[in-house]
């Protein structure tokens, strides 16, 4: 039996010298300064208690304030104490000490112990020192230490303790020092506590340190604490005593000690491998690691998603911002990437990023967009994007990619080739395609649910699922492709001949014959509520589309039969309403059409084949979306048996699909990630919407945490928010001016004009908020909002173009609409009451 150690010996490990004393032995080894001392190890304490160690069990048991008592009656054996001394003697004659407790179940991650059991400052002299030793070990057994190591399981019968003698830092500063930031889990922030006189101040609370910050070696930021108190060594121990008034509000540490503290923390977490918390003493302008010990507890460390950090380009949330509204989980921008890949080939351009994730979420290059269309001097087709994307607020400069226009030439004229002929391939198989995708996609879910083992999922994945899903995006990309300018020349042309009233409500009828697949969901539910269908049924036609499509940790409606319910409860004459709502529509669209043929007979049956043309190519790419969201159900699907069968449960979505695919191949080693994935998730889950348009690099907390943050514009060039459109109103308003009120514009989305109540409601599950008559105020709708659609007597969007959900849907009902205007929802109250004018594309707050 070794009784003693010296305190940078090999031997001195967790089992021998408890967590305390093998860090420090650690430490020491690595030639970091830790005072001198010994370890008096396990086997010693082992040997002390020998004899009464029943006693002890059964006092814990019962009555543990007996147990000092049991240690106090007992001498130090002489074969103890002998060794003991003998060490001591080696640091001086009389040297003080630090007697401090070190556990076998301390320091370990997840339980740090700190504090349960006892240690004693400024002990000197033989006697005084073998009393200490035996406090420390009967303080293994003290209330506190018992009751933590039943509430984290530790048997009592397995514990022993060690003791650390070391050589007092008589400190003139000492504290704390954490190599990350243990409130918010920041790996980059080394945060110090400092304060005057020994540390014992500073870790038992008595004070309020100082805090410093360093970042990247330097100082960051530095807070001085109001330091009441300090403890200090006196002749017979130490003792708290008042801090000197001029030293009270006086920074313990400069930011050169700070910055070298900050470097022994560095060195210490390099040798451990992990964020660590380290006490620290000063003395005569020399540092002292007195402890350390991983930091328990630490959030898990976030990872940034955010593409806009790669350059200064103007990046847009519309369109396909309102397809996706939801922060995304990371196998779902695997999934998305997929899709945007296949649906917009032209996203895949070498060397440009046309799409990106933005604090989780989906934005795309608005940059790169006009660049190209500046290159090859198609200029019109800028205003093609207005209505596809929105408008731009007036005067906004949009950054260009810093590219000659030749080389961007180079770049674009190869990739626009392939899509023409992957286009003319795609679309002579499109419409077989999208007719036999609903049961082919229920075969392949099917398929899903009857695998056995990871690998045949996996398998499963390479030979069918992909195959399909990439074909399935493909047929979007054809579908879309397949009429840009008829979609917008025909309206242009319509609007030119009778004007925006008549030309929307000519343009509307394309749901006539139930294909209209935005309209789908409010087709079942109508069917559903009249009795026409059943539950299986709309689950199979109509289940795949929601307000969360996309997005695959979230269950579909056709899986969700809560979200049915709430929809049937909420729409009780939903099919009434439907009905009256395109009745009124088919009438109104029937006279626009017998004053077209009065005004221009001859333009008639042209423009009536133009206009059939027109509706075929809105349900195309209306039919090829739905199928490639069916799809998404398929992915989902995939998804969640992955996580069945690997045991990973819904771990799996904050994987990345290579991930994902590793993990069905047996490489468990990527679920390490999960932590750190859900955190960065839960964090931008947790913001508001992001602005629809942002220019430059864009931090999403801190303009989450800005009260006069604008939900229209971010542009990170201007030293404060720019006001090109709209001035700018805090999140949490106080009463703006009139005039201020009054300029709400955006684009015409359907003519009419209509006062009421407004409801602005944040997302699609607050629906039953929108009482019938009511104007529906959002941010932006997809097609899980199309049943509050009947009751709305408007709808106004903070995002949106003539091309989005919001628009298409209420010209079919008939049902103004303003689309676009940026941050109507930050500017009209819920319950105010407004004015909308669908045809002018202006929304007027009447009180």
């Amino acid at each position: 039996m070794r009784a003693v150690l010296p305190l940078d010996d090999p031997a001195a490990d967790l089992a021998t010298a408890g967590g305390k004393g093998a860090s420090l032995a650690r430490l020491s080894r690595a030639g970091l300064p830790v005072p001198g001392g010994f370890c008096i190890t396990t086997d010693a304490y082992r040997a002390f208690v020998a004899g009464f160690r029943d006693e002890i069990l059964r006092a814990a048991a019962g009555d543990p304030g007996s147990i000092p008592a049991l240690f106090a009656a007992r001498e130090v054996p002489e074969r103890l104490a002998e060794p003991i001394l003998r060490a001591y003697a080696e640091l001086g004659d009389g040297v003080p000490v630090a007697v401090r407790s070190s556990a076998t179940a301390e320091d370990l991650p997840g339980m740090s112990f700190a504090g349960q059991q006892d240690s004693f400052l400024n002990v000197k002299g033989p006697g005084a020192l073998l009393d200490a030793v035996r406090r420390c070990w009967a303080s293994l057994w003290n209330p506190r230490a018992i009751a933590y190591r039943d509430r984290q399981g530790v048997p009592h019968d397995d514990v022993a303790l060690a003791v650390v003698v070391q050589e007092l830092v008589d400190a003139d500063a000492a504290g704390v020092l954490f190599t990350a930031d243990p409130v918010s889990g920041d790996r980059d922030a080394t945060v110090i506590n400092a304060s005057w006189g020994l540390g014992e101040a500073v870790v038992g609370g008595q004070v309020t340190p100082d805090v410093i910050t360093v970042r990247g070696g330097r100082v960051a930021e530095s807070r001085t604490g109001d330091k009441k108190v300090m403890t200090v060594r006196t002749a017979t121990g130490t003792e708290e005593r008042p801090v000197p008034e001029e030293r009270r509000a006086a920074p313990v540490l400069d930011d050169a000690e700070a910055e070298t503290l900050a470097g022994l923390g560095a060195r210490i977490q390099a040798l451990y491998g992990v964020p660590m918390d380290i006490e620290w003493a000063r003395r005569d302008g020399a540092f002292a690691i007195v402890q350390a010990r991983p930091i328990t507890g630490l959030p898990a460390p976030l990872e940034e998603w955010n593409d806009s950090l790669k350059g200064g380009h103007l990046w847009t949330g519309g369109n396909l911002g309102e397809a996706i509204p939801d922060v995304m989980t990371p196998i779902t921008w695997s999934y998305v990437r997929l899709f945007i890949a296949e649906a917009m080939s032209a996203s895949t351009l070498p060397g440009f990023d046309l799409v990106g994730n933005i604090g989780g979420r989906f934005y795309m290059n608005l940059s790169v967009v006009h660049s190209v269309a500046t290159a090859i001097g198609v200029r019109r087709l800028l205003g093609a994007i207005e209505q596809i994307f929105g408008k731009l607020p007036p005067g906004l400069d949009v950054p260009l990619v810093g590219l000659s226009r030749w080389e961007i030439i180079r770049r674009v004229l190869p990739v626009a080739v392939g899509i023409r002929r992957r286009v003319r391939r795609n679309i002579k198989t499109m419409h077989a395609f999208l007719a036999a995708s609903p049961a082919r996609c229920e075969e392949l879910r099917e398929r899903v649910a009857a695998t056995a083992t990871p690998v045949e999922l996996a398998d499963l994945w390479e030979r069918e699922i992909r195959p399909h899903a990439v074909t399935s995006f493909q047929m979007l990309e054809a579908a879309g492709r397949q009429g840009n300018a008829t979609l917008v020349m025909t309206r242009h042309r319509l609007r030119d001949l009778v004007g925006d009233i008549d030309a929307e409500a000519m343009l509307t009828g394309v749901n006539a014959d139930g294909g209209l697949a935005s309209m789908g969901l409010l087709t079942g539910l109508s069917k559903l509520a009249a009795g026409e269908i059943g539950r299986d049924e709309f689950a199979r036609t109509y289940g795949h589309r929601g307000p969360h499509e996309f997005e695959v940790s979230f269950p579909r409606p056709g899986e969700d039969a809560q979200w049915i319910d709430a929809q049937l409860a909420g729409l009780r004459d939903l099919r009434k309403d439907t009905e009256a709502l395109l009745e009124r529509q088919r009438a109104a669209r029937e006279e626009a059409w017998a004053r077209f043929a009065r005004s221009h007979p001859r333009k008639a049956a042209p423009m009536r084949a133009r206009v059939r043309r027109w509706s075929a190519v809105v349900r195309d790419r209306e039919s090829a979306r739905s199928e490639s969201v069916r799809t998404f159900w398929v992915l989902r699907a995939f998804t969640v048996r992955a996580g069945e069968l690997t045991g990973a449960g819904d771990d799996v979505f904050y994987l990345y699909l290579d991930e994902l695919l590793d993990l069905l191949r047996g490489d468990r080693s990527v679920l390490e990630k999960v932590p750190s994935r859900r955190a960065t998730y839960e964090r931008y889950a947790a913001l508001p919407p992001y602005p629809a348009l942002i220019v430059g690099p864009f931090d999403p907390v801190r303009w989450a945490a800005d009260p006069a943050r604008r939900a229209d514009l971010y542009d990170a060039r201007a030293t404060a928010p720019s006001a090109p459109s709209v001035p700018s109103v805090p999140s949490v308003p106080s009463v703006p001016s009139v005039a201020e009120r009054d300029a709400i514009t955006g684009f015409p989305g359907a003519p009419g004009v209509v006062e009421g109540v407004a409801r602005v409601i944040a997302g699609p599950e607050d629906g039953d908020r929108l009482q019938p008559g009511e104007i529906l105020v959002t941010t932006l709708t997809n097609v899980g909002w199309t049943p509050m659609f009947p009751r709305a007597a408007a709808v106004v969007t903070d995002m949106g173009a003539p091309l989005s959900h919001a628009s298409i849907v209420a010209r079919e009902l008939g049902i103004p609409a303003v689309v676009g205007t940026g941050n109507a929802t930050m500017r009209v109250r819920d319950g105010d009451r407004i004015r909308v004018d669908g045809e002018r594309g202006t929304v007027e707050v009447l009180r």
